[in-house]
């Protein structure tokens, strides 16, 4: 067997494969005397068919794919040893009459080869570093939805200003007949909150949903319809009352505070304001995080130019799939397919310019934290060491965890190295006026 290259230019070569009898021969007869072995032909008895007969019933398809074989076994190996960084995957060069009787069989394959190219993190143009804080406002609101979700509950008779309300929204022509609890204060109408404001048990209102809450979500969590079917909704809602309550707030003592952060972690309201602001603020910097990996990946791929074998990658999606697609199928599949695969690539080049590895010590200590973290939201604050290496071992056990865990480990060490060597400007924001910023 004899296998060359032939570079057309920097991104496309085609590498050609000479197969010979010698390559195969032995191996094809080996397999029609097993076959002829176990043929079992009218007319013959088993094991004494004429081997004439069984090469011109299996000969062709025996060679076909034992020659295939050698092919894919044999190119793989070439390309790992010539150190070849291709695309995608080899495409056959279509032979019109190929003659598989010839002693000598030719293949030709096309190759799209990956780009030379540098990766400069120091972008032209600064990139916004978000530091979110918890400020007295979040922290003093979160405080006081604590004290009512843990405070008591006390029946009324009549709607008042802080009442929580509970009774049915209902719609004939939209089918609406939706069961759901309003805080009055919490409303954004305050011609809703008048219609409420000393309504009794049984009584209904007429509440029109057009600004009646502060966020298209809150409407349609009461109404039961579609986020996109309450954008500009203006219709008459009946609200039938069923139950009035108050909350009566919980006291902040050393009670609420065991009960939210474990015995004596928290023992006066000044430490509970600085956990909420710890907590949050942990919370935060996930999400401040995600946006800084989304923007440097957006930066880099702007401000990283190099070409891509696109004929070869146009006709690779083409011919590649189940089914075969058509010339504009498959532009259409590459323009969609272009920005992710060049981020491939530059993500690609990035760790091995930086030397970024995932070791199986730190994975294993990566998924424990992980495992860390949702253990305590089910209460389980102090797992022990020997319960975390269980679950663990478990977890890595199977191979599509490991995977998922190890991209995980693999872009924070992405997001470490960004703020390390990046062109970063630092940002202090409150948590409203990064949503207002980031999502508009």
């Amino acid at each position: 067997m004899n296998i060359s290259k032939e570079q057309i230019d920097d991104l496309n070569a085609v590498v050609k494969v000479e197969i010979t009898k010698a390559d195969y021969e032995d191996k094809v007869n080996d397999i029609l005397k097993n076959y002829r072995k176990q043929a079992n032909i009218p007319g013959f008895r088993k094991g004494q068919v004429p081997m004439g007969l069984i090469k011109k019933q299996y000969g062709k398809a025996v060679l076909v794919d034992e020659v295939n074989k050698l092919l894919q076994d044999n190119l793989n190996k070439y390309l790992t040893e010539e150190k070849l960084d291709v695309l995608g995957n080899p495409l056959p060069k279509q032979q019109d009459n190929f003659d598989w009787d010839s002693d000598t069989l030719d293949f030709e394959f096309e190759l799209g080869l990956a780009p030379d190219f540098d990766v400069k993190l120091k972008t032209k143009k600064a990139i916004t570093q978000y530091k979110i804080v918890a400020d007295k406002k979040m922290v003093d609101e979160q405080v006081e939805r604590i004290q009512k979700q843990y405070g008591k509950i006390i029946s009324k008779d009549t709607v008042e200003k802080n009442s929580e309300v509970t009774g049915t929204f209902t719609y004939s022509e939209k089918e609406i007949t939706k069961t759901t609890t309003v805080e009055v204060d919490k409303l954004k109408s305050k011609k809703a909150k008048d219609a409420l404001v000393g309504k009794k048990v049984g009584d209904t209102v007429t509440l029109n949903t057009k600004g009646l809450f502060a966020e298209d979500y809150m409407l349609a969590s009461a109404t039961g319809l579609s986020n996109d079917e309450v954008k500009d909704l203006k219709i008459n809602l009946e609200f039938t009352i069923e139950e009035i309550n108050e909350r009566e707030p919980a006291e902040l003592n050393q009670e609420l505070f065991d009960k939210l952060f474990g015995k004596d972690n928290v023992t006066s309201e000044k430490e509970m304001k600085d956990k909420i602001k710890e907590d949050s603020e942990k919370q935060f910097e996930q999400q401040a995080d995600q946006k800084l990996l989304n923007d440097v990946t957006e930066k880099l791929i702007d401000e990283t130019t190099f070409e891509l074998p696109a004929g070869f990658l146009k006709k690779w999606i083409q011919f590649s799939g189940e089914k075969e697609l058509t010339e504009a199928e498959a532009e259409e599949e590459y323009e969609k397919s272009e920005k992710g695969l060049r981020y491939q690539l530059i993500e690609g080049k990035i760790i091995k310019d930086n030397d970024l590895q995932v070791q199986f010590d730190e994975l294993k200590e990566f998924a424990k934290g992980f495992i860390k973290t949702q253990m305590a939201q089910y209460g389980q604050l102090d797992p022990k060491e020997e319960e975390l290496e269980g679950i663990a071992a478990r977890v890595l056990g199977n191979q599509d965890e490991v995977k998922r865990l190890s991209e995980q480990l693999m872009s924070q060490k992405l997001l470490d190295l960004y703020k390390e060597k990046a062109n970063l400007k630092a940002k202090e924001v409150s948590y409203e006026n990064f949503v207002k910023e980031v999502y508009g």
